[in-house]
Formats: C-alpha cells, structure tokens, sequence
C-alpha cells in the first residue's frame, strides 16, 4: 500500500492474513496496513498443542491479552495460566513464551511496540539453556 493508501479504519476485510507454525495471525495494524508508528495489534489464533516456544523481541515491548482458551503464558521464568480477560506484560528483550494450555483454540491480541525499528523483530531461543528444559 502507498501511504495514500494506509488505512484509519480497519474492518474485518482489510486485516492482512498470514500463516504462523504456531497459528493464524490477522494483523489489525502494522506499518503496511495502517499509518501507526508506535502501535501492532494482531489477533493470533493457536490450535490446541501449539505454541510461540521462547523467544525475545529485542526492540520492542508486547502485551497479550486472552480472548478465548487458556494460555501457558511465560514472562522471563515465571508461568501463569491465563484465561479470557487476563493479560501479560512484557518488557522489551525479556523471553517470553506462550503455549496453548487447553483443549480448545486458544485466540489472543498481542499488542507490539513500536511498530517500526531496526534490527529483527524476534530472537528464538527455544533451544537454549535455560529456555530448552524449563517447562520440564
């Protein structure tokens, strides 16, 4: 899209659809999408046994919040399971990991700031230490 073209009202229609391994994302706002320089939103659909295994976001900081299902949600080394209305923070650069945790689908927004930044927008580091053998 050219910036004539960025949009201020997003609806159903407009959100851009990508495929994750770890689940569908509908991108709400990102900087192809809409004009935010400071804001993502994404609506991320995990089937049941699916996660986003451990990583980082080096330049920028998430809150998820939990619409439907049941999230294993990990910030640095502390878990908490969270249901529909619970939310986490986490600070850029922290590791962080969200797991399905239930029988269902599990369907969050992640909020990501900011939306434009240099360097890669996410670090796995599921297969090192401490992160490998956490979760038991």
């Amino acid at each position: 899209m050219g910036e004539s073209e960025l949009l201020r009202f997003i609806t159903k229609d407009d959100v851009q659809v990508e495929e994750a391994p770890w689940g569908v994302h509908d991108w709400i706002s990102r900087p192809e999408l809409t004009e935010a320089d400071h804001l993502m939103l994404v609506r991320v659909a995990m089937p049941p046994g699916k996660a986003h295994a451990f990583h980082r976001h080096p330049a920028m900081e998430e809150i998820i919040y939990v619409i439907s299902g049941q999230a294993e949600q990990w910030v640095d080394q502390e878990k908490q399971i969270l249901g529909p209305g619970d939310s986490a923070h986490i600070p850029m650069n922290m590791v962080h990991g969200t797991y399905n945790a239930g029988e269902e689908e599990l369907t969050f927004l992640a909020i990501l700031s900011p939306a434009k930044f240099e360097g890669p927008a996410l670090v796995d580091v599921s297969e090192d230490e401490p992160w490998s053998n956490l979760r038991g």
